[in-house]
């Protein structure tokens, strides 16, 4: 996440025409703090990327994940992000249908004697 944020938050910047002394005027942090952010040393909590997000008018996806991120992020479907489950993990969250398969199998048993 660090090197594509801080690469998109440098980019986001500069296409504004911001100092980083300006934009942490914006957010009401230090100079220091953009400067870290825009180095990868640290990152800013949620409430700051929602606030860079809305100032600088990009998705979270954009800024946190980049532009090529973004799009990544938006063209896959949710299945596609998703994996397929095993036996197990279909069993633990359909247990039920076993109680009614039974029951099937036995009223066919019966029926067909």
């Amino acid at each position: 996440m660090a090197i594509q944020f801080k690469t998109a938050l440098v980019r986001l910047r500069r296409d504004r025409q911001l100092s980083q002394a300006q934009l942490a005027e914006q957010l009401y942090v230090s100079r220091q703090a953009i400067s870290k952010w825009e180095q990868g040393e640290t990152t800013p909590d949620l409430e700051t990327l929602v606030k860079l997000a809305a100032l600088f008018e990009v998705s979270l996806d954009e800024l946190v994940l980049g532009e090529q991120g973004a799009e990544t992020a938006t063209t896959q479907s949710p299945a596609s992000r998703t994996r397929a489950m095993n036996g197990w993990e279909f069993l633990s969250r359909y247990w039920w249908l076993v109680f009614g398969l039974l029951g099937m199998i036995g009223w066919l048993i019966l029926v067909t004697r």
